[in-house]
This record gives structure tokens, C-alpha cells and sequence, in this order.
């Protein structure tokens, strides 16, 4: 067939993600934390956009209202345009290095006196594992080798405390003799935290137990020879194994947890992340309110300044075209920045409006009557994608009279019933489960089995598979494990 030339005209459908579409999706996405550091960001690389906490909310403006007086969207309002977020904005000039003495904590008929500390001489940071344990070397005996032997084994310990290098390696890596390494080895494993240096868990109760004295006890026996015994708590085989009475046994065991298997983590120096729910539920008399929680989110406005640039209000000699150009084109990336925030809020408030409606149950009487519910439920209900409802309840937190739940929490699967009445929620299954196992007999736990056959007298149907994943995701050992040893 030969090759020609010639035109064909095709219709087609595609998909084109624009660069403003990608940045609404991200957003919707986003957690409290990573949405303030997203804004934060583009407040520092876009001049238009700007913070304000001067403005109540009565005046607040709607997009619609920036883009009034002309089709541009470089005609911009005289008035503010926000989104219903809140921060801190047009800080005055402030002089950080006398701050603590000028602003704060200082009433105005007190005296100054100069010769008092600023604060901020004496912040200080959180004390880490490695400062804590460098801190102790330096008031020991140590030549100038044993010190880089000692820094750098402390520098090679992970946060839970346990050496990540050999004995060659710590030689090699310092040029330290055999014999120095065992030393200083030795001195970092006697330093506080008691079990520090150790290479496992094993090793480090060995050390904890030697600082206590008792390391010729019951308890280092177990520790050393029947560790696999203990994790499993099987009694029998430890009876068996040391023919020690049980008694005996029990008693060691109170000793080894008493102990802390992960000693590092007491100078942890990581900061606790706290949840901040994104959205309040509050029943008022009979009817549950919904309240978006903008605390700690900042309120954007456009710059005054350059939209009067833009309408010419404003004159700046020798101001280039391509100037005005990059200003009407951050004004176009603010604007959007500020409708997509503005989209995100009203989404998550419709998404939340759903989930009160189909979980009434939870939100009045709590996990138990939590209803089988997934996405497509709520996407059909407020006419959304189901993607745009996985993003919206990823990260997100709502503070509800039952507690504070991720909102991903209210979607489970569906347990089906004998009794011809409504199916039941798998969390709240499992919730069922947890309590059932917590009031058990320890001398005769629940196997997977009889759970099965207690929810099959209250009709619900479950297999004992199912049991037993629903245990595993709980983190509750096997009924072998849960009994409790009988004392002859």
C-alpha cells in the first residue's frame, strides 16, 4: 500500500490536568499541617498573596467580587479578598532580639530593668540520647583515643539505644586497638540509661539485670536460655526447660518487665505530633452542628498594593511591561490558591454533613452502632468522585461527643446478619470482639472458635478466619498465649 499524505478529522475525549487543577487536587489532599506549610510556602514566593487578621469576617469578600469590574483578573477589588482562614499577618517591625522585653509578659508601669535575660538567652533544646551519653564521658578518665573510641560508638547508636556497628568496625572506622574498643564498650554499657550499647533486646535486659545485681537470678536465666518461651508465654516449656516451681518463674517474670526493653527511647528527642481535628460535630439541643476548624490556618488576602498597580491607581516610574505581566500573572495563581482553599473547606463540611447522616447511629450512642458504609455511598450523596472523597477523608480528623476519629474511620466493610435485620459494621465487630476478650476468664480464654459462636447466638453471621484477622489487626495474641498459669 503506498504512503500518502491527507487529512482526517477525529473526535476525542482526554483528560488534561492544567497546573491549577494539580494544585486543587493536592490541597484536597493535604493535612492541617501540610496545608499551612503549602500556604506558607506560597505566600513566600508570590507577593500578591498576603496574611491579615485585621479584617472581621463580616467584610469578607467572595472571588466573584475581586473580578467585579472587569473580565481580567487583573481587575481586582478595592476590598480584601479572603479565605475563611486565620493567622497572623502584617507584623509590624519588631526587634526579635529584645523581643521577650519589650512585648511580652511586661506591664507598662514596670520598670525596666536591662540587666534582666532575655528569653531567648535562655532557650535551650531537648536533651537527645546521644547528648545525654556524651555528657557522662566527658567526666571520665579517658585518654584523647578512647574519647573518639567512645564518641563515635555513642554516634552509632540508633534511637532505641542498640549499637548498629561490631567491634571491627568501631577499629577500623577509629584506629583504635581491640583492647580500647572492649573498654570503652564496656564503660558506655554501664552509663545511664541502664541497658544502653546492648546489640538486641536480649543483651540489653542481660545488662539491665546485671546493673540490678542479678545476674545470676531466675530472671537472667530465662532472658538468656528461654526468651522465644517468654515472648510466647509458654509456661509449661519454661517449667520444663529450668524445672524451676512455677512460682518461681512467675516471680522472675514481674522482675523482667519491670525492665525497659528499649532504653533509648527515655532521651528521645522527638516531638509529639498532636492531632488538631479539621472539623467539630456538637450536638446543640437535638441537632448536630457542624463547625469547621480554622484556628491555626492562615486568612489570605490580594495585596492592596499591587491590584492598584494593576488598575492603575497607582504609578511607578519606569515600571516594565514584563513587570505587570508577572503581577497579573501571581495574581492569577493567588486567586486560585485562594478558590481552592476556599473548594477544599466546603468539601470537607459536605463530606462530614454526609457522614453524619448515614453514621446518626455512631454520633449518638458510639463504635457499636457504627453502619456499614464506603465510598460510593458518599460520593452518590453529595454527587462528588469517590476519588475526591478518598482524598478528602485522608488525614483529615473530626472531634465528635464519641471522640476524635480520622474521617476514614466511619468507612468499613459489612458483616451480614441471620435475623433479617441490618447488616453490621466491621469496626463495629471489632469493637464487640475487644470487649468480649477483655471480660474472658484468663484461666479460660476465647478461642477464634467460641468468638464465632457467641456472635453466632446474637446472629451475626462471621467465620472464624475472620476472627482471626479481626484478632491479628488488634494486636491480641492467640487464646494459647492469653492463658493465665495455674499456681498448684
Amino acid at each position: 500500500m503506498p504512503l500518502q499524505l491527507r487529512q482526517q478529522l477525529k473526535l476525542t475525549q482526554q483528560l488534561v490536568m492544567t497546573p491549577q487543577l494539580q494544585q486543587a487536587i493536592k490541597l484536597l489532599q493535604l493535612s492541617r499541617l501540610e496545608l499551612s506549610e503549602t500556604v506558607q510556602e506560597e505566600m513566600e514566593q508570590n507577593p500578591v498573596l498576603e496574611e491579615d487578621i485585621n479584617t472581621p469576617d463580616s467584610n469578607h469578600e467572595s472571588l466573584q467580587d475581586l473580578t467585579a469590574e472587569s473580565g481580567e483578573l487583573a481587575a481586582v477589588g478595592d476590598k480584601t479578598s479572603e479565605v475563611n482562614l486565620e493567622s497572623d499577618s502584617g507584623l509590624k517591625e519588631i526587634n526579635w532580639a529584645d523581643y521577650e522585653n519589650e512585648y511580652e509578659g511586661r506591664s507598662s508601669s514596670m520598670p525596666r530593668n536591662d540587666e534582666l535575660p532575655s528569653r531567648l538567652d535562655i532557650l535551650t533544646k531537648k536533651t537527645n540520647l546521644a547528648d545525654h551519653l556524651g555528657w557522662q564521658l566527658k567526666f571520665r578518665d579517658v585518654n584523647d583515643e578512647e574519647m573518639r573510641v567512645g564518641r563515635f560508638i555513642i554516634g552509632n547508636l540508633n534511637r532505641e539505644g542498640f549499637l548498629e556497628v561490631n567491634d571491627a568496625e568501631i577499629a577500623k572506622a577509629t584506629g583504635g586497638s581491640d583492647v580500647v574498643v572492649q573498654k570503652m564498650l564496656a564503660m558506655i554499657q554501664d552509663m545511664d540509661p541502664s541497658g544502653v550499647g546492648a546489640r538486641d533486646i536480649q543483651e540489653s535486659l542481660l545488662l539491665q539485670l546485671t546493673h540490678l545485681n542479678l545476674s545470676e537470678s531466675i530472671a537472667s536465666e530465662l532472658v538468656r536460655d528461654n526468651l522465644l518461651f517468654l515472648e510466647t508465654k509458654n509456661y509449661a516449656a519454661i517449667v520444663k526447660a529450668t524445672r524451676h516451681p512455677l512460682k518461681d518463674i512467675l516471680a522472675a517474670i514481674e522482675v523482667i518487665k519491670a525492665l525497659n526493653p528499649h532504653p533509648g527511647r527515655l532521651y528521645s528527642d522527638e516531638e509529639p505530633h498532636y492531632i488538631i481535628p479539621d472539623v467539630y460535630v456538637q450536638k446543640v439541643d437535638d441537632e448536630y452542628v457542624i463547625l469547621l476548624n480554622d484556628d491555626g490556618l492562615p486568612r489570605l488576602k490580594i495585596s492592596r498594593f499591587y491590584s492598584d498597580i494593576l488598575k492603575g491607581k497607582k504609578n511607578i516610574p519606569g515600571m516594565a511591561k514584563d513587570t505587570k505581566t508577572y503581577i497579573q500573572e501571581k495574581l492569577k495563581s493567588a486567586m486560585w490558591l485562594i478558590k481552592s482553599i476556599q473548594q477544599r473547606q466546603r468539601t470537607i463540611y459536605r463530606v462530614v454533613e454526609s457522614l453524619l447522616k448515614f453514621q446518626h447511629d455512631f454520633f449518638e450512642n458510639g463504635p457499636d452502632y457504627l453502619k456499614p458504609l464506603i465510598l460510593r455511598d458518599v460520593a452518590e450523596d453529595i454527587e462528588m468522585h469517590e476519588s475526591t472523597i478518598s482524598r478528602v477523608t485522608t488525614n483529615k480528623f473530626v472531634h465528635t461527643p464519641q471522640g476524635i476519629y480520622e474521617l476514614k474511620y466511619f468507612f468499613n466493610s459489612s458483616i451480614a446478619r441471620t435475623d433479617g435485620e441490618g447488616a453490621l459494621g466491621s469496626k463495629s465487630i471489632k469493637v464487640k470482639m475487644k470487649r468480649m476478650i477483655q471480660a474472658e476468664n484468663p484461666l479460660k480464654p476465647l478461642s477464634d472458635m467460641a468468638i464465632a459462636k457467641a456472635f453466632a447466638g446474637d446472629s451475626i453471621r462471621i467465620a472464624r478466619r475472620t476472627i482471626a484477622k479481626y484478632r491479628e489487626q488488634l494486636g491480641i495474641l492467640p487464646s494459647k498465649y492469653r492463658r493465665a498459669p495455674k499456681l498448684k
